[in-house]
This record gives structure tokens, sequence and C-alpha cells, in this order.
């Protein structure tokens, strides 16, 4: 095994123990980010089916809404702006083009809540401002989901319209006092004459992690074996050109155990077989 000292195994050896520790690792941040969803998933699954809590509670001009507070349950009572409203682009749903209809929602406390009343099919076309079902007229009760403002230039709004759903960015264009995040809708009452498709709930699986973490364990444990299986192969074929190289200086024998017979010794047989050294009969 003193291959195993020379330099280019040295540094094989190196680079497979970097590779294994790297996957390994690899493997343990999915496996974190494992527990870290189903603990996320399990505040979600309690958010969504808690009793509704009041919509001040929760969302606030004053402080974004926490993770912890997403997919919370809120009610607000108050009067829709529907000439306030934001349409969001580029909405699919099964296929489908579509938008979101965010209409503001001036509550009974005087603060503007963002709803995002929900999801109407329309022509894919991003230059015209689509015809949208309205809101309810006077005093609505409305009940939905608490949700986190998105971030980046999708939430950028140009002619009350964006691609992603932000407080921050729409609230200049009210001149009201705006909580931060809005409320994905989920009933409200009285009915719309026109409903929209109520938002969509947020996926509460594991995702992939748990198998991407065994990919990569597999992966560290492969490469370990692989570096133990062409070792021990390097051994072995040491070990045979050892052998073939010790049968080649080793010199073939001459020698006979068959006796040399002289017949004209006559009757004896244990006659010398060659003359003697006199060279008398």
């Amino acid at each position: 095994m003193r291959f195993l000292l020379s330099r280019r195994w040295i540094l094989f050896a190196i680079a497979v123990g970097l590779l294994a520790v790297l996957a390994f690792e690899l493997g343990q941040w999915q496996f974190r980010r494992l527990e870290e969803r189903e603990q996320r998933n399990r505040v979600t699954e309690q958010n969504l089916t808690a009793a509704p809590r009041p919509v001040a509670s929760v969302l606030s001009p004053d402080r974004p809404v926490s993770a912890g507070e997403e997919w919370q349950r809120v009610r607000a009572v108050g009067r829709y702006q529907p000439e306030e409203t934001v349409i969001v682009r580029y909405q699919t749903r099964d296929g489908r083009s579509g938008v979101d209809v965010v209409v503001p929602l001036v509550t009974d406390q005087g603060a503007t809540v963002l709803v995002n009343r929900g999801w109407a099919p329309t022509e894919n076309v991003g230059s015209t401002r689509p015809d949208v079902p309205a809101p309810p007229q006077g005093e609505v009760t409305v009940v939905g989901w608490a949700r986190a403002d998105a971030t980046g230039d999708a939430a950028q709004v140009a002619d009350q319209s964006t691609r992603a759903v932000s407080s921050l960015e729409i609230a200049p264009t009210l001149g009201s006092r705006v909580s931060q995040g809005f409320v994905d809708l989920q009933t409200e009452s009285p009915a719309p004459a026109e409903p929209l498709a109520p938002a969509e709930t947020p996926d509460v699986g594991e995702g992939p992690h748990f198998f991407y973490g065994l990919q990569w364990w597999f992966f560290a444990a492969l490469a370990v074996f692989g570096f133990g299986y062409l070792a021990w192969d390097e051994r072995r074929k040491a070990r045979r050109a050892a052998q073939s190289q010790s049968a080649r200086v080793i010199p073939p024998s001459t020698g006979s155990m068959t006796p040399v017979r002289n017949d004209a010794a006559g009757d004896n047989r244990k006659a010398a077989a060659r003359p003697n050294s006199s060279g008398q009969p």
C-alpha cells in the first residue's frame, strides 16, 4: 500500500475527501430546509383554519406581516374603492391567462387594506386594461388570509397594474394610510353579482428536500467507496506485476533424475557411466 503515499494518490485522496464532505454538507442543508419547511407548514396549516382575527391585529401601516402571521385568517369591515383597482397581470391557472384583481378597502378603523378579490380570466394582452367584475357596493365584511408584500421589480406599479402585490408600491398611488401586506379574499358579504375565482391556498407538502438530501449523502458515500475500490484495484495490479517479475528472474531447472546407463559395462548395472580418469579398462 506504499503507492498511497505517492503525490498522485495523496492529491486524489484530498480531492475525494473534499468532495465527500461537500456532498455530506449539502445533504445536511437539504434536511435543514426540510425541517424549516415542516415547521412553516405547521404554522400555515394552523393559520389557514384558525378563527378570523381583526385585520388591524395582523396588518398595520407601521410594520410588515411577520412570517408567523402569514396566511392567518383575518376579518375586516369597510367600503371598497373600485376606482383604485390594481390589476395583477400574467396570472395563469390551468393553462389559462388571467389577472388578479386587487381593490383597496377603507376599513372602519380608517386604514386602507388591499384586498386581492381573486382571479379573472382575460386575454393575454399586456397593453390593454381588462374589464373585471365590480366589487359589492356599500359596507362589506371581508374574511381572508393575511399575506406579506412581494419584493423586486415585479412589484412595481404602472398605470394601476403590476405583476406582484406590494402595499409599499401601491400605497403612493392611493394617497391614503395603507396597511402593509394585503388580504387574499376568502369570502365577502354581501356577495358580489359576479364572483371571482378565490385565491389559491399554499402548498403544504414537504417538497423534494428529503430526496435531495438522500441523493447528496449517496454521492458522498459513492465518492468514498469509489476511492476505496480504486485503491484496492491498484494494489491488486501491483501484486500481479510483482508476481510476474518474480517468475521471470528464476532460471529454469536443467537437472535430471534419470541415471546415465553404460551398456558397455556388461551386466553390472552399477558400473560407472563414463571411463575412469586413467583410461584403463
